[in-house]
């Protein structure tokens, strides 16, 4: 989906990976700009005896629940408050990829830009995980009153219009965080047999933890008094609506980076709230909302937040703000628009 906007830094990214070929893949990796945690939130980098490496949030608070307590060096590569999809690599990101020993990446369109650095490093000493290969997944969804992506890369690639992608957004049911949990765990321990009981024992704690997250989301749904939500804004939600069997409408496909919804999506959302009376309309992180408050201000709804958990604010990053506590937060927010 958004091939062609990396392709000059591929190309700038292959020039200059020349040299970083010789500088050693071996002990002292380089920290990403998001800064590094071994074992505890407090604990910043370091060089640990694992170097453990995320492109997103998810894998990264994943990897480093199961470190805990460990040397293991965690770090995240896109910098928290920044977009996911419209993230450039750079050289010394090539490097911190390079000196992994467990690298962690969606997988899919939007990780073309990593499929192709891993063809340009040594991946032999690499436990490498991609996130779509471990649960079943669904193809993106363009429902009845989005506004569609701009024609764009797909079309300039000869693409037909009939190929779905795949939605690369796995980790926003809890119930497949539990699995990718337990993938990354795996993987950890593979690179680092030394840790790997504190591994598992890690990831079955944080799996526990997940697990009563699943548990409040579901009871919030089932004691729900409806099971349609608004989204008026990008939906990088689908697996989370599937797994606890909401619907939804929306203004925009998942990794849409359109921010002005057609004149047909606003008034296709502003029926839909009129019609089911909803009092609450929701918005994803790190946007700027303009679609949720034109519908908010037509209609009288509130907005409330749904956080995808992709990225992740920084001073909710520098608290040590997990996963699961974003899914409370989202629990929280989903009890008050199905109530």
């Amino acid at each position: 989906m958004k091939q062609n906007s990396h392709m000059r830094t591929i190309i700038a990214i292959t020039i200059a990976f020349a040299a970083l070929l010789f500088a050693s893949c071996g002990n002292g990796g380089s920290g990403a700009d998001a800064g590094s945690s071994g074992g505890g939130a407090d604990d910043q980098g370091g060089g640990g005896s694992l170097r453990v490496v995320a492109t997103i949030f998810p894998e990264y608070d994943f990897a480093r629940a199961v470190a805990q307590g460990t040397d293991t060096e965690v770090t995240l590569l896109i910098a928290p408050g920044t977009s996911v999809h419209s993230f450039d690599p750079s050289p010394q990101d090539v490097k911190t990829i390079q000196g992994a020993d467990v690298f962690l990446y969606v997988g899919g369109e939007s990780d073309e830009w990593v499929d192709r650095i891993l063809e340009s490093v040594d991946t032999g000493g690499m436990q490498i995980v991609r996130l779509i290969d471990h649960v079943k997944t669904y193809g993106e969804e363009l429902k009845e009153g989005m506004t569609p992506e701009e024609e764009g890369e797909a079309d300039d690639e000869g693409e037909g219009e009939d190929e779905t992608e795949i939605d690369e957004h796995v980790w926003t049911s809890p119930k497949n965080a539990i699995v990718l949990l337990d993938v990354i765990a795996g993987a950890m321990s593979e690179a680092d047999p030394q840790d790997a009981d504190a591994y598992k024992a890690n990831a079955a704690a944080y799996a526990q933890e997940l697990e009563a997250v699943d548990a409040e989301i579901e009871a919030v749904v089932a004691g729900g008094s409806r099971k349609l939500i608004v989204v008026a804004d990008k939906f990088p939600l689908r697996y989370f609506t599937e797994d606890y069997g909401l619907d939804y409408a929306a203004a925009f496909p998942g990794c849409s980076d359109q921010s002005d919804a057609s004149a047909q999506t606003i008034a296709f959302l502003i029926d839909t709230v009129e019609r089911d009376q909803l009092p609450y309309i929701y918005k994803v992180e790190l946007t700027n909302g303009n679609v949720a408050d034109a519908i908010a201000e037509e209609t009288g709804a509130e907005v409330l937040e749904l956080n995808s958990c992709e990225n992740i604010t920084k001073d909710d990053f520098d608290s040590g703000v997990t996963y699961a506590d974003l899914m409370r937060r989202n629990a929280e927010a989903l009890g008050k628009g199905l109530a």
